[in-house]
């Protein structure tokens, strides 16, 4: 919160006590409160006169399980106590970064979103690169590889790929819910393409 030059509290808007309305108020005094500060201000609406506590939030470490392809491993993440985690927030990690997929609350019970102090642990998993499944036919022969790649990566049905020096045809594309020969798909959709010798 910023205090501006006409001692008004005027880059938030504070919900007074009184009057129940969000609105500007004035400062009359500031008292430093450990790592935070009190201000003792007057509502710009109906003049009521309140104190507001301001104090930065508290740590906490939420237990996670991260999950980068097939390997998995425990961290503790550390949040702001009020921060609200859902599934599909984005965090990074040591440098890496990481989507939510599960939550589970003190009880072990799945919720989509949930305040930070009431998380049990939470899943994710890696989403700053894919790990795609690569399927090579020639003749009789099949070989499988992965690779990895930036999830944005567009894989087209018809299209060359190049792995190890060698050009390939991809032929399919499966996603996990089905497979198809004609189109495109990113590779964080991808499950697994299917090259043949062009």
């Amino acid at each position: 919160m910023k205090h501006g030059g006409d001692d008004a509290l005027s880059d938030a808007l504070i919900v007074c006590p009184a009057c129940s309305t969000e609105s500007e108020h004035e400062v009359i005094r500031r008292t430093s409160k450990g790592n935070g500060e009190d201000i003792l201000a007057r509502c710009m609406d109906c003049s009521h006169v309140h104190t507001i506590h301001l104090r930065p939030p508290r740590m906490v470490r939420v237990r996670a399980t991260l999950s980068d392809g097939n390997a998995s491993s425990s961290a503790d993440i550390e949040v702001d106590d009020d921060e609200v985690i859902s599934v599909g927030d984005i965090f990074e990690h040591d440098g890496i970064t990481w989507r939510v997929t599960r939550i589970d609350n003190s009880e072990s019970r799945l919720v989509n979103s949930l305040v930070a102090t009431r998380i049990h642990s939470i899943w994710a998993i890696r989403c700053d690169k894919a790990v795609v499944g690569i399927t090579m036919n020639y003749g009789d022969v099949s070989e499988s590889t992965k690779i990895e790649c930036d999830p944005d990566r567009v894989f087209s049905c018809g299209s060359i790929l190049v792995i190890d020096g060698k050009k390939w045809r991809v032929r399919g594309i499966h996603t996990g819910k089905g497979r198809t020969l004609t189109g495109k798909r990113s590779a964080s959709e991808v499950r697994r393409i299917y090259l043949q010798d062009p």
